[in-house]
């Protein structure tokens, strides 16, 4: 499939759940399993690595802000050489694993609110590309932001992805929240073809907005993340 389908999983914690990781894994090409600083422990890593690989599906790191209480979610102040040691001993766990499990790291795609600060903030994105560049990976991120500018100019492979379960702003940036509502399945998968036909998405306000993007990702802590997943897999096979 040439359009990615990616999904941020693995994102339990102990004896806790969060999503429905073995009924999305089917449906997608890409899993941001999280590293253990927003959610995540050493055996939910283990076991959604070993997920993964039954399925066929590529793992990348999620690494976060160290804000397990948050979920990730919100903004931390760190400097660039604190974000660097932070992603860098995040996705190091991550591979310790693919290694044991014989399968190597796809790709970095930072969570939650360190992925919004990085958008915006060069010396953020930075410090992600110190870490990303020790393992030459591709990155997850948006098109257009200091993401797509910083981590190019590192050297770094790119994929600009689009979010079927977050709204826009008018000016195409996420709308970050700390919980996720239930989407249209239909309507999502509408969405996600006129991204990939025209180039165009809806923002919160109902205005059009030009985007770019190779990915579509969804979020396992959807609520109907496994039927949003469905559908967009489903109009990526019929749009191609």
């Amino acid at each position: 499939m040439a359009v990615l389908i990616d999904c941020d999983m693995g994102e339990g914690y102990g004896l806790y759940r969060c999503g429905d990781d073995e009924g999305i894994m089917p449906h997608v090409t890409h899993a941001n399993v999280a590293c253990g600083f927003h959610a995540a422990d050493p055996m939910i890593m283990r076991q959604t690595i070993a997920l993964a690989k039954a399925h066929g599906v590529a793992v990348g790191a999620h690494p976060s802000f160290p804000d397990l209480q948050g979920f990730g979610r919100r903004e931390m102040r760190m400097d660039r050489a604190e974000i660097a040691a932070c992603v860098l001993y995040q996705v190091g766990a991550l591979k310790a694993f693919l290694d044991e499990a014989g399968l190597p790291l796809s790709h970095i795609k930072p969570h939650g609110a360190l992925y919004g600060v990085a958008s915006r903030d060069e010396a953020i994105a930075e410090g992600i590309a110190d870490a990303a560049c020790v393992y030459g990976v591709k990155m997850l991120g948006l098109a257009g932001t200091e993401h797509e500018r910083v981590w190019r100019r590192r050297g770094l492979d790119f994929v600009a992805e689009y979010y079927v379960d977050l709204d826009y702003t008018d000016d195409g940036r996420i709308i970050i929240t700390r919980e996720h509502a239930a989407r249209d399945p239909d309507e999502a998968a509408r969405r996600v073809v006129r991204m990939l036909r025209e180039g165009l998405i809806t923002t919160i306000n109902g205005h059009d907005h030009t985007l770019r993007a190779e990915a579509v990702c969804v979020h396992s802590d959807t609520p109907n993340a496994v039927a949003l997943t469905t559908a967009v897999r489903r109009a990526i096979a019929d749009f191609a």
